[in-house]
């Protein structure tokens, strides 16, 4: 393939993309002019790449001729070793811990420089979060988030500490300095306590997943609602639920913190 085929070809990668990103959990149903409006397309150039994306099952028309994020797209997903894979090996470790706790309990992964939900089960009185499965959310303001955060590469952590912090609540630390000491202290202590950083009714407490070579591949979190627990108190159960996934992942913690 010569140069200006592969231009073409990745121009009209780049604009299905585009197409698909315009959809997202406010917005789950789009009419061609909102996708049109959307990633800035022409109204005959969004058309013909919906039609294409709908004739793969990348999307799917419902009877109001609105689209819809389509079926395909899950089943591709669903071969991410990090997404559902993940999910399905740590699931009964964290459906143990949600009955024990009756509280949120939460797995997820570091995408570059967001946390992203594998799964979330939700208590049956526990206090709301801001998260879904699969959504990204800010590191530095969540368990999870410090977690794998803390145990990024040294130049991930200056880059996402260099970058304007959001500030969710009164209680939000966006002090590069003082994150900095938090993250030494979960490296050190091998679990992070937020409270009141991403709402001011919640803690969250989170620890390590380990997989082979020992290297951190997730977090497992439980959020609570900040007056209703000792947050400390749920550290033994989640680390416990941290340790039973990386078993089932062949990992474990370097040999300094067993």
């Amino acid at each position: 393939m010569d140069e200006g085929n592969r231009s073409a070809t990745g121009s009209v990668t780049g604009r299905a993309l585009r197409v698909l990103e315009a959809f997202t959990p406010t917005a789950p149903v789009l009419t061609l002019t909102d996708i049109s409006r959307r990633t800035s397309l022409p109204l005959t150039t969004a058309h013909r790449l919906v039609g294409e994306l709908t004739s793969w099952g990348a999307l799917e028309r419902d009877q109001d001729g609105g689209y819809r994020i389509g079926l395909r797209l899950w089943e591709i997903a669903a071969l991410a070793p990090r997404g559902l894979g993940l999910r399905e090996l740590a699931l009964p470790h964290l459906s143990d811990l949600g009955r024990v706790t009756g509280e949120n309990v939460q797995l997820a992964v570091r995408e570059e420089l967001s946390v992203v939900y594998v799964e979330r089960l939700a208590g049956q009185k526990s206090v709301p979060v801001l998260t879904r499965v699969g959504g990204r959310f800010a590191l530095t303001p969540t368990g999870v988030g410090r977690v794998l955060l803390a145990h990024a590469p040294p130049e991930i952590q200056e880059h996402v500490l260099s970058q304007p912090l959001v500030r969710y609540t009164e209680r939000t630390e966006c002090d590069p300095g003082r994150l900095r000491q938090a993250l030494a202290e979960v490296r050190h202590t091998g679990v992070a306590v937020c409270e009141r950083q991403v709402t001011m009714d919640s803690v969250s407490v989170a620890a390590p997943v380990y997989g082979p070579g020992s290297e951190v591949v997730a977090a497992v979190s439980v959020v609570a609602h900040v007056e209703a627990v000792q947050a400390y108190a749920l550290v033994p159960l989640i680390q416990v639920a941290a340790s039973g996934i990386s078993r089932t992942l062949n990992g474990a913690p370097p040999p300094g913190r067993r």
